[in-house]
């Protein structure tokens, strides 16, 4: 049996979102829960442990 591991089988699904930190209207391929931040890319670089 073969998995597709990496999700590189087609398009993904993408939500809209809007950035807990700057505001800004982003894209995320999740569905955003009101109980957890949701960044845009350039402040979840922010965010991301080194």
């Amino acid at each position: 049996m073969q998995f597709n591991a990496g999700g590189f089988g087609g398009p993904r699904q993408m939500f809209d979102a809007t950035c807990s930190e700057c505001q800004k209207t982003c894209q995320v391929p999740f569905k955003p829960k009101a109980e957890r931040p949701v960044y845009c890319s350039d402040c979840f670089k922010k965010h991301k442990p080194q």
